[in-house]
């Protein structure tokens, strides 16, 4: 059994685990579009490839596919999801099998207006959104939303071109600067980051990892402390199991009192996996599992608390002389 990750860029750990997981049955295959993405070296193989947006470029993937006889290919970056999502069963013709949620379900995440939307149908607490400015002033004036609130992307990631903003001007000059913007509204509590695997065999979400998140930089997790409630993981897996996901979730939560408001969906690892890992939390083995045609055991919770995550900076270093630099 052999493993292809995408855009793998700098998420080393993610490779070694799966490496590990592996160890003995299969080899991991990475790729990613610049020969200075860390991650690739620690694969068992990589390959430089176009930029996702590039013509040609599933194409390319799917000739690695069959070269390496991949049996399992996932990305770590939220644009190429949908693509892969999307190719599908092009990629089944090919013997790989992408570990993905659904195209639609996908694009639905990637659009924070329209995963508000299919929270607030489903009747799961979450944070306002507005699309029209014009609507939102007309909720501020009945006493419906207060400043401060959040400007930013209604598709976007890694937190880029996110402004907290206090006052109408403000909101008027960004919207007047860029296009295709949502405000939201701002969550004053404690923010939680959940881990969560929905088995590709049963559909049933076999795994929760809760951490507390004491500190962020640039959109992930950089420190955070495990935790455990009840209730909150009865409200992740009736969530996932009824929207049909499946694999590697990354949810954002926020606790207001006693009221616990899901704030983001990611389809894939998040940056702050490594702490659901060393905390026992497999994530990895349950791909290996389902990919070999089996399903796992429902486990959620099953790992201490106070067990904290401290990120830090560390460097790689190549020997590059006679090779062409592609940043």
């Amino acid at each position: 059994m052999n493993i292809l990750i995408l855009s793998a860029g700098t998420r080393d750990k993610v490779v070694q685990y799966f490496k590990r997981e592996l160890a003995g049955k299969g080899k991991v295959i990475a790729t990613d579009c610049s020969n200075l993405a860390p991650a690739v070296y620690e694969a068992d193989r990589f390959y430089l490839v176009p930029r996702i947006s590039e013509p040609g470029y599933i194409e390319v993937i799917l000739d690695i596919c069959k070269k390496e006889e991949i049996t399992g290919v996932f990305s770590l970056i939220d644009p190429e999801l949908s693509l892969l999502a999307k190719e599908r069963e092009r990629f089944l013709e090919v013997g790989a099998c992408p570990v993905v949620s659904p195209y639609e379900l996908v694009e639905t995440c990637f659009d924070k207006y329209k995963m508000y939307r299919l929270l607030t149908d489903m009747g799961i607490p979450t944070g306002r959104c507005y699309v029209d400015k014009e609507e939102f002033y007309r909720s501020l004036e009945e006493g419906e939303i207060s400043y401060p609130v959040f400007v930013k992307p209604v598709k976007g990631s890694a937190s880029i071109n996110i402004n907290k903003v206090y006052g109408r001007k403000e909101i008027e000059v960004l919207f007047d600067l860029y296009d295709d913007l949502m405000i939201q509204e701002y969550m004053d509590g404690t923010e939680f980051g959940a881990d969560v695997y929905v088995d590709m065999v049963s559909g049933k979400c076999t795994s929760i990892f809760l951490k507390k998140k004491i500190k962020m930089r640039a959109g992930e997790t950089d420190k955070s402390v495990s935790a455990k409630d009840g209730e909150l993981f009865a409200l992740l897996r009736d969530f996932v199991e009824k929207c049909g996901f499946i694999g590697m979730i990354d949810i954002d939560i926020f606790q207001i009192g006693n009221e616990y408001y899901i704030s983001e969906v990611n389809p894939r690892f998040g940056g702050g996996y490594p702490h659901a890992y060393e905390c026992g939390v497999n994530m990895p083995a349950q791909v290996i599992r389902n990919l070999e045609g089996g399903e796992n055991e429902v486990s959620i919770g099953e790992y201490r608390t106070g067990i904290c995550m401290m990120k830090y900076n560390e460097v790689m270093i190549k020997d590059m002389e006679n090779t062409e630099i592609i940043g």
